[in-house]
């Protein structure tokens, strides 16, 4: 796992459970339940052991989207909650712990719910589990530090659509992600397109952008564009999400496609070796960007400068440099670099104006490759 081992056995609710992964979107209303719930129906359908947790207590969607026979809760013997089980899936919402919050929000304090979040986690009997997929509540703050800080994460997978206002708050979501060391493996774009049936054409109904962004920003491999498609809503709505009512359907394929993104990059991720780059600054030399083969490739730091793509330096709809290089600092040089998720370094210059942001794919590219 990505946290130490001391942290999973202090929870013994997780001691089997050998994977978790967030899904977040750091933004409500972009689809992330139904993203959560039909990736871990598509992971199950693998034969894996999934278990589901919705952490939303202010507005839990799980009761609504999958619907177990009998809803009721119990208790073992040493005191903790048995999950429902429904679908191939081992389940938890606050919304079978309390149902009245199935018709509305709860009202509870900050400190409350990350408790009663945390004890959703930890206090329930989820046995033997290849994952544990966890539904995060939309936002960035206490509940999710809560959430980030104490569970032993893996990997994060991140849904949002293509508004720029939906990008922003997803770039918040991967940086709180990033201060726990806990890595977003891939961007699902939800509502990218609507699919004419007339005429067999994608109309980009709420523009374009947000998820490539994401891609050249944080250098993140998989990345999904998901449909406008009113089954998806209607199935969610019936309680049999797409992936279980027709495994077979297009839609559903592109969840088992994200499943098997997710899978076998996380596997990479708990190799022993998962061949990270690592980018450093000999003082008064050049910037070294240093294979696990032993590889070694020097970049000058004006021209690692000069190659950032960052929105100040780079203009997002024409591709023109904005920062001419005569008003860079020939002798710039960087005064930090660290890394970022799993597939970019963070770089902070001298001259104090901007903060680069570098995927390994684009400086293989950039300074491999192109030699």
């Amino acid at each position: 796992m990505s946290s130490d081992s001391n942290q999973a056995a202090s929870h013994p609710a997780l001691e089997h459970v050998q994977r978790i992964l967030a899904v977040s979107s750091c933004k409500g209303g972009v689809g992330k339940s139904t993203t959560a719930v039909n990736v871990a129906l598509a992971l199950a359908r693998y034969g894996l052991r999934i278990g589901l947790l919705d952490a939303d207590v202010y507005g839990p969607s799980l009761p609504t989207l999958i619907r177990p026979e009998d809803p009721t809760l119990y208790q073992n013997g040493e005191g903790m909650i048995l999950p429902l089980e429904v679908q191939g899936l081992k389940v938890m919402s606050f919304g079978w712990v309390d149902p009245s919050q199935q018709r509305g929000a709860a009202i509870l304090r900050g400190p409350m719910v990350s408790q009663v979040v945390s004890q959703l986690a930890t206090r329930v009997d989820w046995g033997e589990l290849d994952y544990l997929v966890i539904d995060f509540p939309p936002g960035t703050g206490d509940i999710q530090l809560t959430l980030t800080q104490q569970l032993p994460i893996d990997a994060a997978l991140i849904v949002t659509t293509p508004q720029q206002l939906s990008f922003v708050d997803v770039v918040k979501g991967i940086q709180m992600f990033d201060t726990v060391r806990v890595p977003t493996v891939a961007v699902l774009e939800n509502m990218s397109y609507f699919l004419c049936p007339d005429n067999g054409k994608k109309y980009k109904v709420f523009g374009e952008g947000a998820k490539q962004q994401l891609v050249d920003r944080f250098g993140i491999e998989h990345s999904f564009e998901l449909p406008i498609d009113p089954r998806l809503s209607q199935s969610g709505d019936e309680g049999t999400p797409l992936v279980a009512s027709d495994p077979e359907d297009e839609i559903s394929q592109l969840y088992f496609n994200i499943a098997e993104a997710v899978h076998g990059e996380i596997n990479r991720l708990t190799q022993e070796d998962p061949g990270i780059p690592k980018l450093s600054y000999n003082v008064g030399q050049n910037c070294e960007l240093l294979y696990p083969d032993g590889k070694l490739v020097e970049i000058a730091p004006f021209d690692l400068r000069m190659s950032c793509r960052c929105a100040h330096c780079v203009s997002e709809s024409t591709g023109e440099q904005l920062i001419p290089a005569e008003d860079v600092d020939p002798d710039i040089y960087p005064t930090e670099i660290k890394q970022v998720g799993r597939y970019a370094a963070s770089v902070k210059w001298s001259d104090g104006n901007c903060a680069s942001i570098y995927p390994y794919s684009y400086l293989e590219e950039r300074f491999v490759q192109s030699k």
